[in-house]
Order: C-alpha cells, then structure tokens, then sequence
C-alpha cells in the first residue's frame, strides 16, 4: 500500500492567504486542517509580507507537510495589484522551499478541472466539490477553500510520470 503523503496548498494573496493540508494516499484523501492568513492593509508592504511569512510558516511548523502546492499567478487589469500579488506568491513559494519541500505550481484552470471537473468554474462550485472530495473538510472562506482545491490537484497530479520525473533530478 502506499505511503500516506501531506500536502499543503497555498492560494497567494497579499489580504489573505488561504491554505489547506491534505493527506494522500494512493486515490485516498484525507483532510487535515485549512485556514488563511492575513496581513493587515494598514502596514506597509514590507511589514505584510512579513506577515505572510510568519504565518506561513507557522503552519508548516504546526502541519508537518512534506511537499507543497501553490496557484500561479494569473495577471488582471491593474499591473499594481499583479505586482503585489506576485510579491505575496513569492512568500507563499519561498516559506516551504526554505523548510526543504518541493514546491509545484498549478495555473488556475489546473486546479479547476482537477477539482469540479472543467476548467472554468466559480468559488461555490469548488467549495461544493471540496465538500464532496474532502466531507470532514472545515474552511472559513473562500481563500481556504480554494487552497485545499490546490491540494487536491496536486495529490491528482503528483502520481504523473512527468511529475516524478522532475522529482528526481
């Protein structure tokens, strides 16, 4: 049987920074924990991201994860609000890559159609199929739930061959 492995997916935001842990194990999953990080928009950015980074890792501290998963950036209308939410996916990228995990990345289509099936869809269809992949999953927003939806797409993806492949070098 295969080894159960922890997971924990980060959907990057510079208010709020949601995350999920997961356990999988074979086609088995199996919730952990969820919740978001926050940043306090009354701060300079410096100060925030320090926020992110300290609760980030926290979590990492607290959950044991041993790889992690993180949604990639997609750009908007305002190159301001890109930039800062390029700065806090750094955080969210950086903090497991410094405590040893392997970072993946997933496009937000990815994970979509990972999750519910197709790759467009809105926040209550992934937290309704989160309800129905994870059904003792507990999240208090939108963030949280998204990051576990990141979690499960890369517990669907890390069995790839091109997946551990990358893996070994």
């Amino acid at each position: 049987m295969a080894e159960a492995i922890r997971i924990i997916g980060l959907d990057p935001g510079l208010r709020r920074t949601g995350w999920g842990v997961v356990e999988s194990q074979g086609n088995a999953l199996r919730f952990v924990a969820s919740g978001t990080v926050t940043s306090d928009d009354r701060e300079d950015l410096a100060a925030r991201l320090c926020q992110l980074h300290d609760g980030i890792y926290a979590i990492i501290g607290q959950y044991a994860p041993e790889e992690a998963a993180v949604e990639q950036t997609f750009v908007n209308a305002n190159p301001s609000s890109t930039l800062k939410l390029g700065q806090a996916r750094g955080i969210a990228m950086l903090v497991p890559a410094r405590a040893g995990l392997r970072v993946a990345e997933y496009a937000p289509n990815a994970v979509k159609k990972s999750v519910i099936g197709v790759g467009h869809g809105d926040k209550a269809q992934i937290r309704m199929m989160v309800r129905v992949l994870l059904p003792k999953a507990t999240f208090e927003s939108d963030d949280a739930a998204d990051a576990l939806a990141i979690a499960i797409c890369h517990a669907h993806h890390r069995q790839s061959v091109a997946y551990r492949m990358a893996a070994l070098t």
